[in-house]
């Protein structure tokens, strides 16, 4: 009996700390979640502020001094299909040569709006991704050398290329969706083996949010540009709205771009355990 008792203590003892240990678990992700929605909320309180300074004090000498003088031209130099057409090739071209292209989704969205600015923009991100993936695998084997000095970078990469139709899909869309250089990727890609197919589709998807963002930004900039040169001011209603579309926009922006970091972490995570098992 005194040996029955002593071992149902034990047990007793052993289910104890095992609660003791999921509490604490638990309570550590519990903190986690609530610093995590603490970064984000003093994101966003940052973004509001410095869009509230810029739209009272920076936006009315930036329009008269350098935006509005620059649109202008652009209008009287330009027709409208002449800007689609440098919009599309300055999309197809900048990724290539690894120059940014978001001041080409700022004049899309000046000029064309969500809808067919949206189209524009990614019919040129198609070829302009696609350019580089073609001229990578001319120099597969350098790009294999460059990898292997920067081990941490290069794994990462790699997961683009892993697993079947699906699974490249999704992590070459988290690749472009995080805060991972997506020109230095073009190139990059196809040393990893990821087909074809997967990586453009990804590309559009996981480019989809950088793109509203562009959109967004070009036409905030056009709405500005007209009250500035009409010389009426916006009403504080206005104003009001337009800071807390944008902080909303930044912020999204933010928890997505660290989602699919996170979500890339994981992955690499999984494929270096299966390395380490084989």
């Amino acid at each position: 009996m005194d040996t029955n008792a002593a071992g149902e203590d034990h047990v007793d003892g052993e289910d104890y700390l095992k609660l003791e240990e999921a509490d604490g678990a638990e309570a550590s992700m519990s903190g986690v979640r609530w610093w995590w929605w603490a970064k984000i909320l003093a994101v966003v309180s940052t973004v509001v502020v410095l869009a509230v300074v810029f739209f009272i004090w920076i936006e009315p000498v930036l329009m008269d001094k350098e935006i509005i003088p620059i649109i202008n031209w652009e209008r009287r130099t330009f027709s409208k299909s002449a800007r689609a057409l440098i919009v599309f090739c300055s999309l197809v071209i900048f990724p290539s040569v690894l120059l940014p292209s978001k001041p080409s989704m700022w004049i899309a969205g000046m000029t064309f709006g969500y809808g067919l600015g949206f189209l524009l923009i990614l019919a040129g991100v198609a070829i302009g991704a696609s350019i580089p993936y073609f001229v990578g695998s001319l120099f597969r084997r350098r790009i294999h050398v460059w990898l292997e000095k920067y081990p941490k970078e290069a794994f990462l990469i790699r997961v683009g290329g892993a697993g079947n139709w699906l699974s490249q899909f999704r992590a070459v869309a988290l690749i472009r969706v995080s805060s991972f250089p997506y020109i230095l990727y073009n190139y990059c890609a196809v040393a990893t083996d990821v087909k074809y197919g997967p990586y453009l589709l990804g590309t559009l998807v996981g480019m989809v949010p950088d793109i509203l963002f562009g959109l967004y930004t070009g036409g905030l900039i056009k709405t500005l540009a007209q009250a500035s040169y009409s010389g009426q001011s916006l009403s504080p209603v206005q104003i009001a709205v337009d800071v807390a579309v944008f902080g909303v926009i930044v912020a999204a922006t933010v928890v997505i771009a660290v989602y699919g970091k996170r979500r890339l972490e994981n992955l690499q995570a999984q494929e270096q355990q299966e390395v380490a098992l084989l």
